[in-house]
């Protein structure tokens, strides 16, 4: 059995059944040679051109790492979609660069004209890359592998030898080998073709797909989601309706209608924090047991929501996305009846959940004259107070370790009438008087659990009750599109997995009767590009069918008899004229 050799020299014969056998081993669309006189394009042929460079994959590719620098700008960049108080600190900040940054569409990348052009262009030029490539792949699915060129000795890996075996003897046992390895094979003549890797195309075609389709689920997502936050205070519900956000953002598609019938009730907020060590006060434990039914009529049932563990209730899912504490407070007038009594939700400021906010009483309250009045008290609140000898107030601890309430009381109008939204943890002050203590200056004074602030001229009093709630922030979100991003990822995955790790080869096995009686056997191996597989791979198959055919008994010294005289190597035979792949598709 001869040597099975790779020949990487260039063709110079004439051999142009080649062309056919090492063709379309791609679906790459082929380019027609461009002719020396060209005439004027005009209209239509410039359209041509245009579409082609479109669809053409360098472009696909280009516009792809278009949208990926498109993007950029929307992280670093604060949107309005997502955070309109930041946006509106960077305008204050910056005075020159906010205007410019308007007129392009940073604050709103994702909405911007030219990233909706790249984002349209790429799935225009997906499409059209895809559907040519799509039908020549199911023509080649529909057809057989082309028959054996006439000297296989000129392929970039083959081998040769002699046996006694008949040829269709030798033409089915390659044939029924070849099946075995997953080949397509067929007799053609005297000869067996074969090819196998089909599946590096059909993943260079699922890779693109999958990026249409996680294009499509961007779009339906970003046009039918929508994302609301709601902050719940220990013992309190929510229920699934615009009113009930505290902010509430959607798609330019989404109705009130898509938002998900549900509700739920808060049973109690558990928080645990590491106490010693370097992550002093990193949190251990955020869960929030929930009690919720699913529609009007639906039946109540019991969730545990955590930390990425989301309830999920239809299409709609409930993050737990923040904490903090909700002080009790009462407030009485000057004749000692309460006119207010309620859990007043502050915003953490630091990891210790210093907190701050406002306790409005807008209505039932009296001032010592007999007059409606307003009144209105700013907060600080500390779980752990460091005591009067740090000075400050600010939380050594987000655990209810020793907490203090830090009022500032004001009395006045707080212009909640007047038409204009106004946010629960800030306060109007514009009309609002300060109370006064002796000393004239502003009303304050720093409570612990049980203690009471009296207001002067007999105008009441405040009072931090021993009760301390603590709330949950949720974060509602309802995206469509979700499912189908995933599933384009991964498909995109794989299926570049498979165009980069596959190879398209072909194989052919010739046993033809020689002059003298014995049958000669030659098999050759092609794939798209040159790799070592090709030729191992050939060793292989031959090796199994030289036990099937072995060597004629009167083998010659460049024939030997047995495989253990020859053995299978792979080497450069500089004689042959070898055509590599490339050469090969251009025949």
């Amino acid at each position: 059995m001869s040597d099975t050799t790779t020949d990487n020299s260039t063709q110079t014969g004439d051999d142009q059944d080649l062309g056919a056998a090492g063709s379309q081993l791609s679906t790459a669309p082929v380019e027609d040679s461009p002719s020396p006189d060209l005439p004027s394009l005009g209209v239509i042929g410039w359209a041509r051109w245009f579409w082609r460079q479109l669809t053409s994959m360098r472009v696909a590719l280009l516009l792809l790492l278009l949208l990926s620098l498109a993007a950029i700008p929307g992280s670093l960049i604060p949107q309005t979609g997502i955070n309109e108080a930041q946006v509106a600190d960077f305008r204050e900040r910056h005075d020159v660069l906010a205007p410019v940054y308007d007129k392009l569409g940073l604050f709103n990348v994702y909405s911007s004209v030219w990233f909706s052009a790249i984002y349209i262009l790429l799935f225009v030029s997906l499409i059209g890359c895809i559907v040519p490539r799509t039908w020549q792949f199911v023509g080649q699915l529909r057809g057989r592998p082309p028959g054996a060129p006439r000297r296989l000795t000129r392929l970039p890996a083959h081998t040769t030898w002699r046996t006694s075996a008949d040829p269709e003897e030798v033409r089915e046992a390659a044939l029924a080998l070849l099946r075995k390895r997953r080949f397509r094979a067929h007799a053609v003549g005297d000869a067996v073709a074969a090819e196998k890797g089909y599946l590096r195309e059909l993943g260079n075609l699922a890779f693109h797909l999958a990026l249409i389709v996680m294009l499509i689920a961007f779009a339906w997502g970003q046009l039918f989601k929508s994302e609301g936050n709601k902050i719940v205070v220990e013992g309190d519900g929510f229920s699934n309706t615009l009113t009930q956000y505290d902010d509430f953002k959607s798609g330019n598609l989404f109705t009130n209608d898509d938002l998900e019938p549900f509700s739920f009730d808060v049973e109690e907020f558990t928080g645990t924090y590491e106490r010693t060590g370097p992550n002093r006060g990193t949190p251990r434990t955020y869960e929030t047991e929930v009690t919720y039914t699913e529609g009007a009529d639906g039946e109540e049932k019991n969730a545990l929501i955590k930390v990425n563990k989301p309830l999920e209730i239809g299409d709609a899912k409930v993050y737990l996305v923040s904490h903090g504490y909700a002080p009790v407070v009462t407030v009485r007038d000057g004749k000692g009846e309460i006119v207010y009594q309620d859990a007043v939700p502050l915003l953490p400021l630091d990891n210790n959940v210093t907190s701050n906010g406002v306790v409005k009483v807008l209505d039932g309250y009296r001032n010592p004259q007999g007059k409606k009045e307003q009144l209105g008290f700013q907060a600080f609140f500390v779980p752990t107070f460091g005591g009067s000898a740090s000075g400050t107030m600010l939380s050594q601890f987000p655990a209810l370790d020793y907490p203090v309430l830090a009022l500032n009381a004001y009395h006045g109008d707080l212009k909640a009438d007047s038409g204009i939204p106004q946010s629960v943890y800030q306060m109007d002050k514009t009309k609002m008087k300060e109370f006064k203590d002796a000393d004239g200056e502003l009303l304050k004074k720093l409570l612990t659990p049980g203690e009471t602030m009296t207001l002067p001229g007999g105008a009441g009093s405040i009072t931090f009750e021993k009760d301390i709630k603590e709330w949950a922030g949720f974060q509602v979100v309802q995206e469509p599109g979700g499912g189908w991003a995933l599933g384009g990822a991964l498909a995109a995955i794989g299926g570049l997995a498979a165009s980069l790790f596959v190879q398209r080869r072909r194989v052919w096995v010739r046993a033809v009767r020689g002059d003298d009686g014995v049958t000669v056997v030659e098999m050759a191996g092609l794939g798209r590009s040159e790799s070592a597989k090709v030729p191992e791979e050939l060793g292989d198959l031959a090796g199994i069918l030289y036990e099937r055919a072995p060597g004629a008994p009167d083998g010659t010294p460049e024939d030997p008899g047995t495989p253990e005289a020859s053995g299978i190597t792979t080497s450069t035979d500089t004689d042959s004229q070898a055509v590599p792949a490339e050469g090969a598709e251009q025949q």
